[in-house]
C-alpha cells in the first residue's frame, strides 16, 4: 500500500508517519490519496495540519491523467498568463483609454487580486470539513499544501482550474466596471496572481538575501508550521492588518490547527 509514497522520494520518517495514521484506517488506499482522505472523517482536519516536509507529495490519483494534471512546474505560470495579460490589457487601449487610465486599472486589478487572495485563503482554503466531500475537496484544493508544503509541483495551482475561474473573474469585473474598463481591470487581476503563484513558490523554495523577501519568507512559513489560523496573506500582511489576523509577534511553539 505504501509503495507509491516511498517511490516518490519522502523520507523513512515520512512514510513512517503516513503509516502509522494510516494503519488507524485501513480501507484507505495511499496511492490515490486524492480519493481517499475523504475516509478520514472528523479526524482529517487533525492529519491535514500536520506538515510532511519533503520535496515531492504522495500520487493523489489512479489514472496517469488525473495525476498529470495536479503537477505544475513554476514557471508554467507566468509562460501562460503573462501573454494573456497583455492581451486584456491591450483591448482597454483598444476601446480609447489613455495610458494613465489604462495604469490606474491594472493597479485597481491588483488590489482586487490582494483581497481576493487573503479572503480565499481564509474562508475557503481554510474551511472546516468533516464529510468525505467536503475533505476531499479541501485536500486537492489546499489540503495537501498544508500536509505536503514543500511539494514543488502541486505549489503552483494548475493552469486547467485557473482557465476555469477566469470566467467568472471576468464576470465578477464586468458588474463594477465598464465594457473598455474590464480588460485593464482583468489583466491587473491576473498579473496580481501571476505575481501571487511565483511568490508563494519563491517563499517555500528560495533563498532570499534581501530584507522583504526574507520577510515574506518567514511570514509564510510561520503560517505552515507554527500557526496555521492567522497569516492568510501570501504576497503581503496588509489585509491581515486590516482583519485581525495578523500572527502574534512572538510565534507558538507548536502548530495551531485552522478551524475556520
Amino acid at each position: 500500500m505504501m509503495d507509491g509514497i516511498a517511490n516518490h522520494s519522502l523520507r523513512k520518517s515520512e512514510v513512517i508517519e503516513m503509516k502509522l495514521w494510516f494503519q488507524r484506517w485501513p480501507r484507505i488506499n495511499s496511492n490515490r490519496l486524492g480519493t481517499e482522505v475523504g475516509h478520514l472523517g472528523e479526524a482529517y482536519q487533525e492529519w491535514v495540519h500536520q506538515p510532511i516536509v519533503g520535496k515531492e507529495g504522495p500520487r493523489f490519483f489512479a489514472s496517469d491523467f488525473w495525476e498529470f494534471l495536479t503537477r505544475t512546474v513554476w514557471w508554467a505560470i507566468p509562460t501562460i498568463w503573462l501573454p494573456v495579460v497583455c492581451w486584456a490589457i491591450s483591448l482597454s487601449f483598444q476601446q480609447g483609454r489613455t495610458l494613465p487610465q489604462v495604469a490606474l486599472l491594472v493597479v485597481g486589478g491588483l488590489i482586487i487580486w490582494t483581497l481576493m487572495e487573503y479572503t480565499l485563503h481564509r474562508f475557503l482554503f481554510h474551511i472546516d470539513t468533516k464529510s468525505y466531500w467536503g475533505n476531499t475537496a479541501h485536500y486537492l484544493l489546499h489540503g495537501c499544501h498544508h500536509k505536503h508544503p514543500m511539494d514543488g509541483l502541486r505549489l503552483v495551482f494548475p493552469p486547467a482550474g485557473t482557465a476555469i475561474l477566469c470566467f467568472p473573474f471576468w464576470n465578477m469585473i464586468k458588474l463594477i466596471s465598464t465594457p473598455s474598463t474590464t480588460p485593464a481591470l482583468f489583466g491587473g487581476g491576473l498579473l496580481g496572481y501571476v505575481i501571487y503563484d511565483c511568490t508563494h513558490y519563491y517563499v517555500h523554495h528560495g533563498q532570499p538575501s534581501k530584507t522583504v523577501p526574507k520577510q515574506l519568507k518567514r511570514y509564510h512559513l510561520n503560517h505552515h508550521f507554527r500557526i496555521q489560523d492567522k497569516g492568510f496573506g501570501i504576497t503581503s500582511s496588509l489585509w491581515d492588518r486590516v482583519f485581525g489576523t495578523l500572527p502574534p509577534s512572538k510565534p507558538y511553539e507548536r502548530i495551531s490547527q485552522s478551524r475556520g
